[in-house]
């Protein structure tokens, strides 16, 4: 008997995760565009973003209730079928309808659901595969999101400079292959239950935990910490510097990336010989610090190295809570890894915009507001201790 190829298994999930990357980045490159030539208003094109974000939260919650009965494989092969399907509608639905923003909003719904179902499926997916070093593994399929960030900032900004921005439609579609490729790699590669065909807990079950809302708490914090941050990220660079949209977008979010890649990569690499809870204290620590240098810093160019090293810290997380959190609730299954995606969506959410309303609050200081956002690695530090000094649920 062969024995299964899980390597193809890890591509296929690097690829959904760069996929994930694509959908979450493309469109905001694009706000100005759909503003000048479809006339919308800033105000309803502020409204994409969020669709985008809710959307992947009520795919979280309904993934909880049906991926187990539809089945791993067909579910994750219809996130790539959504997200290939949404980049390409986005280039043509707009001029499609009588409302153009009524059709990127229905193709950014589209590929939302293509996107929420890869952050709930593909972790579980690694998961439940048979390697040695679980935590690292985990950490770099994590980095391969960072690096999809990069790179789609970076292409499309060449491809804008070299091509012209009228022709972002074309780049919609070329954007598309990459989901529509990796359709072929989860229809073909060997996966695996994450509870090992035994039923797993459902939501109801996992209430009944105490360790279960630590897990909830913790990756709250995780989402929070890393999106607040990089939400002001460009703002930050473009007020610190006095560097233009496409430089700040460059110096901003994308070195935020790259930090954050460079951060899942090194884990990845040496996380067999890294303690991963005091990796992530350090990392809870140093996030401190760089929301601190961030907020309070006189000289502009310390606030924007703060927003760099925040990068950094808070790349192990994401996928160290997921890590962490697993094998103490081994059979959480399905609803456990859903439930987890949900509180991450909702931290990301809670904390961008907790920072721009206190930052609003104070006259728009967006360092006030940064100060205020240092709160989230505080508290991930104190449910990290205070879960993993807590027994197993088995």
């Amino acid at each position: 008997m062969q024995t299964p190829n899980y390597k193809k298994t890890l591509i296929a999930c690097y690829l959904g995760f760069i996929t994930q990357a694509i959908a979450a980045n493309f469109a905001p490159l694009l706000f100005l565009t759909f503003h000048h030539t479809y006339s919308i208003p800033l105000g309803k094109i502020a409204l994409i973003p969020a669709v985008f974000f809710m959307t992947q939260l009520v795919v979280d919650i309904i993934c909880a209730q049906v991926v187990d009965k539809i089945g791993y494989r067909k579910c994750v092969v219809a996130s790539e079928v959504c997200s290939a399907a949404g980049l390409v509608l986005l280039a043509f639905l707009p001029e499609a309808l009588p409302d153009p923003f009524i059709g990127i909003v229905l193709s950014v719904v589209v590929y939302a659901i293509g996107s929420g179902l890869i952050e709930v499926l593909v972790s579980p997916i690694v998961e439940a595969c048979p390697f040695e070093h679980k935590e690292a593994t985990m950490s770099l399929l994590h980095s391969f999101y960072c690096w999809g960030s990069v790179g789609v900032i970076v292409l499309s900004t060449l491809f804008f400079k070299f091509f012209g921005i009228q022709n972002w439609k074309l780049l919609a579609c070329l954007w598309g292959i990459v989901p529509l490729y990796n359709i072929f790699n989860f229809a073909t590669c060997p996966i695996e239950h994450p509870t090992g065909g035994e039923k797993g807990m459902g939501i109801a079950a996992l209430f009944r935990l105490p360790l279960f809302y630590l897990a909830v708490i913790l990756m709250i914090c995780a989402g929070a910490s890393e999106l607040s941050m990089a939400q002001w990220a460009s703002a930050f660079a473009e007020s610190a510097l006095g560097l233009s949209k496409t430089a700040g977008d460059l110096a901003g979010p994308c070195l935020f990336a790259v930090t954050m890649g460079t951060c899942r990569a090194i884990f990845g690499k040496f996380g067999d010989r890294l303690d991963l809870k005091k990796f992530m204290i350090g990392s809870g620590i140093l996030c401190i610090i760089s929301y601190l240098m961030a907020s309070l810093s006189p000289l502009p160019i310390l606030g924007l190295l703060g927003c760099i090293i925040c990068g950094f810290s808070v790349g192990i997380m994401w996928p160290g809570t997921i890590s962490i959190c697993s094998p103490r609730i081994p059979r959480g299954g399905t609803a456990f890894f859903a439930m987890l995606a949900m509180a991450g969506d909702l931290g990301g959410s809670a904390g961008p915009a907790i920072v721009g309303n206190i930052s609003q609050l104070a006259g728009d200081n967006l360092q006030r507001g940064l100060l205020a956002g240092g709160i989230f690695p505080v508290i991930m530090i104190i449910a990290l201790i205070l879960l993993t000094s807590r027994p197993n649920h088995s």
